[in-house]
């Protein structure tokens, strides 16, 4: 019956439930994201049956808990442990306070496909990659997913599709035009800019541009990354063509909450990569296939990329969109950011 949900509209109201501090299910476990988690979920979560807390290896490693899975931990929850003791393991925004939250018993038997999911669904809704998981029969009315069609799912980019168009002079380049493009499972839209007329024949100047409110509209010092937009566009206009795309992939891709809590870790001496570590993430944990679907869709399929990290050359290769050129964008250091992009070029490859 077409009236019923599909699978990327089940995966959205997941996203959802866990936002607002629901549980979900996957396959037979109850899974909460543990940053919004009431106590009076949890305290009905743990009447429910045997729990565990699953977090990334990465965050892992800060806590001393044993990945036996590889990429993640489950660590067993005693049956005294509070939301609070819960909170701490999934934020590490005490851990220099309370630097010695162990000893953790985590497993090593049994499948860890439902973990793995749930971890990818959190991060998915840029919440902290940390949650209660309790194997117990889901009540009516909860979300329920398969455990290997959710990770699918999310480890595919979603398809993206043009809704509008216009017109949008900016200042210095009169002759642009902004394209949104929205995918189906409600996620971020994404910009296409049009500077000019660039050539489909050719090879346009091309700036894949992550969205940094802090950079982009407050003037923060502490990255390069509203200076790298207003070069690009510079660039762009004085060439007279080119294609600005901007990526709703804050923080890069973990969201402006996470990134402030990044920010805050970075305050308390912990440089850049460490402080996504430090929260449960990867490095980088943005989708530049996104860029390269956006660039078939408007018609280019060979570009002169605007960038200093190796990695954007590399993705938009693999997925069918040819680099002509690598040109440098090496604008905005400041005596604030100079440690920040230090960390880029020597943890991230970044040619600065």
């Amino acid at each position: 019956m077409n009236l019923l949900l599909t699978l990327d509209e089940e995966i959205a109201r997941a996203k959802s439930d866990v936002r607002m501090g629901l549980p979900v299910a996957i396959d037979d476990w109850l899974v909460a994201a543990i940053e919004t988690l009431s106590p009076a979920r949890y305290g009905t979560l743990r009447e429910a049956g045997p729990a565990v807390v699953t977090i990334t290896a990465r965050r892992a490693a800060t806590l001393k808990a044993r990945a036996y899975d590889g990429d993640l931990a489950r660590i067993c929850v005693p049956a005294d442990a509070s939301l609070a003791w819960m909170k701490n393991i999934a934020d590490p925004a005490a851990d220099m306070m309370n630097p010695l939250q162990g000893p953790f018993e985590t497993l090593r038997e049994g499948p860890a496909t439902p973990h793995r999911a749930a971890i990818a669904l959190a991060k998915s809704a840029q919440l902290l990659p940390a949650l209660l998981m309790v194997q117990a029969d889901a009540p009516k009315g909860v979300t329920a997913l398969d455990s290997r069609m959710l990770h699918e799912a999310l480890s595919q980019s979603a398809p993206l599709h043009p809704v509008a168009a216009a017109r949008l002079p900016i200042a210095g380049i009169p002759q642009a035009r902004l394209t949104v493009f929205r995918p189906p499972d409600n996620g971020s839209e994404h910009y296409g800019i049009e500077i000019g007329t660039p050539d489909r024949d050719a090879a346009p100047l091309v700036r894949l541009h992550s969205a940094c409110f802090t950079g982009d509209v407050l003037g923060s010092l502490k990255c390069d990354c509203g200076p790298q937009l207003h070069a690009a566009l510079n660039a762009m206009g004085e060439a007279g063509a080119g294609v600005m795309l901007y990526l709703n992939q804050e923080g890069r891709g973990i969201g402006l909450a996470n990134k402030m809590r990044a920010y805050s870790l970075q305050d308390q001496g912990f440089d850049t990569v460490e402080a996504n570590h430090r929260l449960g993430f990867e490095d980088d944990e943005r989708d530049f296939r996104i860029g390269a679907d956006m660039l078939r869709q408007m018609g280019f399929s060979q570009i002169r990329l605007l960038t200093n990290n190796p990695r954007k050359v590399a993705m938009m290769e693999t997925h069918g969109i040819k680099v002509t050129e690598r040109v440098a964008l090496r604008v905005g250091t400041n005596p604030l950011n100079d440690a920040y992009l230090a960390t880029k070029a020597s943890k991230s490859g970044h040619l600065l």
